[in-house]
């Protein structure tokens, strides 16, 4: 097979470029995260679907082939897991990456010199330095603007905006924008709408079924769940942008490995059971965060009190475990990252273990000071990713920390 030939592969290698949405359509998302999209191994029967650990395939003969011929291409490990998350997302096709920054820069390859982003003020710093100190050199142009602002978000448009790129919730103060009418505003504008679906996840926030066009996932937080795997993914509505980004992905070869392919698999069995943990943990320590004399801002989608609790509930079916909350001191904060003994002091999140990080020097040191000062991203702001561990001992964890 012509590794070139995006018609050819279509033609070849089943759910390589679009899976069958209609496919166990009558199953929930627990169901289909255990029992994935082909799930058992058809020729033997093994409920664990094969890690196919191999570079390469040989062809039965000139002109014969079984689908695969080299795994930059595609891999049967893989494309399992392409086609489960595809499935889960409501999408036509999955790409899986060796980390969600490789996702994003996959993403970058539908721009051109002179193109223009608007992004999410507020997120992941990261991303700001992916987007700022290497594309921008490129020729692209990065707007900055909060896109929970509706009418900033209108404003910010120019007629060589090409692509809308949003977190929500954002990261770290988890602010929550309107997917439907920013999804609507873009494709009013000619711009296609990505979103960043990390925090939430498709289990409970599907952006297909608000307008958006791409969904963007750090594959490492809780699709993994378990600390052990970089991952990404890129999954799109459509087969409108399949064609440009698998060839960007095939050509820059940098998919997901075979091995992190299947421990993805294995991972995402317990997504769902994961995830009803973690939310009813971080839901308790909401309220005694709340509660707590040493802590002045607490910011959760699942508190009442958010202002964007009502759009929440309208475009979500969960609120997921991530807070972040500020103290009453600089000096309280630091001693909260350094007292906490159940809780680790880690960059990440979305684990069985529950993290604290300070954003402003180590997930957002990257960006300027006067966007940190803008958002409040200061040094008493301390962000946590609930865990699955006890929630008692989870709350007497800070209440020690704090004392």
């Amino acid at each position: 097979m012509n590794d070139s030939s995006f018609e050819a592969m279509a033609q070849e290698i089943d759910g390589l470029l679009g899976i069958d949405q209609a496919k166990h359509a009558d199953w929930h998302a627990d169901s289909i995260v255990v029992r994935g999209y082909e799930g058992i191994d058809a020729r033997t029967g093994s409920i664990s679907y094969p890690l196919y650990q191999s570079a390469t395939f040989a062809h039965p003969a000139w002109g014969e082939s079984t689908g695969y011929c080299y795994s930059r291409c595609g891999n049967p490990t893989r494309l399992e897991l392409e086609n489960t998350i595809a499935l889960l997302e409501g999408g036509k096709k999955c790409m899986a990456f060796s980390s969600g920054m490789a996702a994003i820069t996959t993403l970058l390859k539908l721009l051109r010199s002179g193109d223009r982003v608007l992004v999410s003020d507020d997120l992941y710093g990261g991303t700001y330095r992916l987007f700022s100190n290497i594309y921008a050199q490129y020729g692209l142009e990065f707007g900055y603007v909060d896109l929970t602002d509706l009418e900033a978000a209108e404003a910010a448009f120019t007629p060589n905006t090409r692509l809308v790129f949003l977190e929500t919730p954002t990261n770290p103060t988890m602010k929550v924008a309107d997917i439907q009418a920013l999804a609507d505003l873009a494709h009013s504008r000619g711009a296609v709408l990505a979103v960043d679906n990390t925090f939430l996840t498709m289990y409970f926030q599907k952006p297909f079924e608000l307008g958006a066009d791409v969904v963007v996932y750090s594959g490492t937080k809780y699709l993994c769940g378990h600390n052990d795997v970089l991952s990404g993914f890129l999954v799109l509505r459509d087969d409108s942008l399949l064609e440009p980004l698998f060839n960007a992905t095939m050509s820059e070869g940098n998919q997901l490995s075979p091995f992190d392919s299947w421990l993805m698999l294995r991972s995402l069995k317990t997504l769902g059971v994961r995830l009803r943990q973690q939310e009813a943990n971080a839901k308790r320590i909401c309220k005694a965060l709340k509660a707590n004399p040493h802590v002045t801002d607490v910011f959760y989608v699942g508190d009442p009190d958010h202002p964007d609790y009502a759009l929440s509930k309208r475009q979500t079916a969960g609120f997921g475990a991530m807070i972040s909350f500020k103290t009453d001191t600089h000096r309280r904060a630091i001693d909260a990252l350094e007292r906490t003994r159940l809780i680790l002091f880690a960059e990440s999140l979305g684990g069985t273990e529950s993290l604290i990080t300070y954003p402003l020097v180590q997930t957002h040191g990257a960006i300027p000071a006067p966007m940190l000062d803008k958002l409040g991203i200061d040094d008493r702001l301390l962000r946590l990713s609930v865990g699955i561990e006890d929630v008692e001992d989870l709350l007497a964890d800070l209440d020690q920390a704090f004392a």
